[in-house]
């Protein structure tokens, strides 16, 4: 899930890492494909191991420093939260970026307000 992906990211760029690997999952394909386009991770690509799939991702630095400072996740499986494309404000003054599930896929907040739909907030990174 989402929130393994993020903890993944965190802990590598904590530790200097230049790659991670995560288990592969459609929706955490579309939220790191989301992510590069914003700047936070360099790429995000499929691999396969044995027969295993896995998303391998390249982190991105700014000036030694990682790209992602913290997160913070809103919807879990037990408590899902959902934002009318209204409600949606910018995070962290516009430093930052949401990311939603919504009915015409996975997208930032921006993107969201601009195509006036609406949907689950899953979490915000800045």
């Amino acid at each position: 899930m989402y929130y393994d992906l993020l903890a993944r990211i965190k802990n590598a760029e904590m530790a200097k890492k230049g790659t991670v690997l995560a288990p592969f999952s459609r929706m955490d394909y579309e939220i790191a494909k989301v992510l590069t386009e914003s700047g936070y991770i360099r790429d995000a690509q499929k691999k396969t191991v044995h027969k295993q799939d896995f998303l391998e991702i390249k982190i991105a630095y700014k000036d030694q420093t990682p790209a992602i400072k913290d997160f913070r996740v809103f919807s879990k499986p037990s408590r899902k939260i959902y934002f009318g494309y209204r409600d949606i404000k910018p995070v962290k003054n516009g430093y930052g970026l949401a990311i939603l599930s919504t009915p015409k896929g996975i997208m930032s907040n921006i993107e969201a307000r601009r195509n006036k739909v609406g949907g689950e907030y899953l979490f915000q990174v800045w």
